[in-house]
C-alpha cells in the first residue's frame, strides 16, 4: 500500500534549518568530573549497578560511573529505537484499518485509498505555488523559479498526507485501537547551574537552559520568542544562558562569549547580552569595547578579566558540557533537563513548559 508519510527531502534544500549546526564540535568527552554536578534542573538516568567493569592501577571503574558518562548517548539511542518501533507500529495499525475497511466495502486497499484519499485532494494551482513562494521566500536557498515543479509536488504530497491522516482518524474513531507500546523513561540532563546568568525568579518551577552562539542568526531570532515566553510565565519560568560558540561557522563568536563572561563578573551579563544582539555580528576588539561601554562596565576590570584567560576556560567548559549532553548546533535548550534543538517556536516551548508545570503539580 502506498504511504503518504514521506515528505520530499528537497524541502530541506529549499528551506533554511532552524539552527546553526556544527560538525566540528559534536560528541566531545564528558565534563571532567566523576560525580554528577550540583544542579537545580533535571536528573541523571539511574545507574545500573556498582559492579566493576575495569581496573586501572588498582582503582576500579564501576558500571555506575560508566553509565553516568554515557547516559545522554544511550538515552538518545533508546529514543531513536522507540521512534522506529512507533512509526512501524503506526504503519501496521493503519494498514490493518484500511484493509478491514476495504474488505467491508468489497474493494482492494489501493482502490479504497484512491476513493477516500487521492480522489478527494484538491489539485495544486499556480496561485497555491505563488502563495507558498511568497510566504517562504526569505527561507528559500535557491531561485524559486528553478524549483516550481518540486514546490508543486511538495504541496501535492502535503495535501495528500493531510487527507490520508484525516481518513485514518475516521477509521480509528470507528475501530478499537489500543497502543500498548511504552515510551522509554524521558532522560533529563543534569546541567550545572553554578554561577550562571539567570533571568526570572530563583524559585521558578521550570528552568530553561539555553546553549547559544552570539553570532548565530537563529540564536538572534529566538530571543524574541524567549522574551515572549518569560512574559507569559513571569513567576513559573527562569532562563539560564550558557555558551556554545561554533568556531567553524562563527570564528569571532567565542571572543564575544568570553567578553560576556567578563561582563557577568560585574553583574552586567544581560546588559552585554542585549547589546550584542542589538548590534551586527562583530567580534573585533573595537566592537567588544563599544559593547562593554554600552553595557556600563568598568573597562579596566573588564580588560583585566579578558586578559586573565579565565573567561576562555569557562567558555570551553560550557562547550564541553553542552556537547556531552547532545548539543551539536545552536540554539540548544534544556527545559528542566529535556532537550529541544534549534529555534523552536513559542507554541513548542509553551507545550513543554505546561507539561513541566503539570508534572510539578503532580509531584506536590
Amino acid at each position: 500500500m502506498r504511504s503518504f508519510r514521506t515528505v520530499s527531502s528537497v524541502l530541506w534544500i529549499w528551506l533554511a534549518s532552524a539552527g546553526c549546526g556544527s560538525a566540528a564540535q559534536s560528541s566531545p568527552p564528558p565534563p571532567a568530573q566523576s560525580p554528577a554536578p550540583a544542579t537545580t534542573t533535571g536528573t541523571q538516568a539511574p545507574a545500573s549497578g556498582t559492579d566493576t567493569v575495569a581496573v586501572v592501577d588498582g582503582e576500579p571503574v564501576t558500571r555506575a560511573a560508566l553509565d553516568h558518562a554515557v547516559a545522554p548517548q544511550i538515552a538518545k539511542l533508546d529514543e531513536q529505537a522507540y521512534d522506529i518501533r512507533r512509526q512501524q507500529l503506526d504503519s501496521i495499525i493503519s494498514d490493518r484499518l484500511v484493509a478491514a475497511e476495504a474488505k467491508r466495502r468489497g474493494v482492494t486497499p489501493d482502490a479504497l485509498i484512491v476513493q477516500e484519499v487521492t480522489g478527494k485532494v484538491a489539485p495544486v494551482t499556480t496561485e497555491d505555488v505563488d502563495k507558498f513562494v511568497a510566504a517562504n521566500r526569505s527561507r528559500l536557498r535557491t531561485d524559486p523559479a528553478t524549483i516550481l515543479p518540486q514546490i508543486k509536488a511538495y504541496l501535492e504530497n502535503q495535501r495528500t498526507t493531510e487527507r490520508h491522516d484525516a481518513f485514518l482518524a475516521e477509521l480509528k474513531a470507528k475501530a478499537k485501537v489500543e497502543v500498548l507500546l511504552k515510551a522509554p523513561v524521558r532522560y533529563r540532563a543534569s546541567i550545572d547551574l553554578t554561577d550562571v546568568p539567570v533571568r526570572g525568579p530563583a524559585n521558578a518551577a521550570v528552568t530553561i537552559v539555553e546553549f547559544s552562539d552570539f553570532h548565530c542568526p537563529y540564536c538572534r531570532s529566538v530571543q524574541a520568542t524567549l522574551t515572549q515566553l518569560l512574559a507569559k510565565y513571569p513567576t513559573q519560568v527562569r532562563l539560564v544562558y550558557k555558551h556554545f560558540p561554533l568556531d567553524d561557522r562563527h570564528p569571532q563568536a567565542r571572543r564575544v562569549a568570553e567578553a560576556s563572561w567578563c561582563a557577568q563578573r560585574q553583574n552586567k551579563f544581560w546588559e552585554f547580552h542585549d547589546a550584542v544582539y542589538a548590534s551586527t555580528p562583530d567580534g573585533s576588539e573595537s566592537m567588544i569595547s563599544g559593547l562593554a561601554t554600552k553595557a556600563g562596565l568598568d573597562m579596566k576590570a573588564f580588560g583585566e578579566c579578558l586578559s586573565s584567560g579565565k573567561a576562555s576556560s569557562m567558555v570551553q567548559t560550557q562547550i564541553d558540557e553542552g556537547g556531552h549532553y547532545g548539543v551539536d548546533g545552536t540554539p540548544g535548550f534544556f527545559v528542566n533537563g529535556r532537550f529541544l534543538s534549534g529555534a523552536v517556536p513559542l507554541a513548542t516551548f509553551t507545550q513543554v513548559v505546561d507539561e513541566e508545570l503539570e508534572t510539578a503539580k503532580t509531584v506536590r
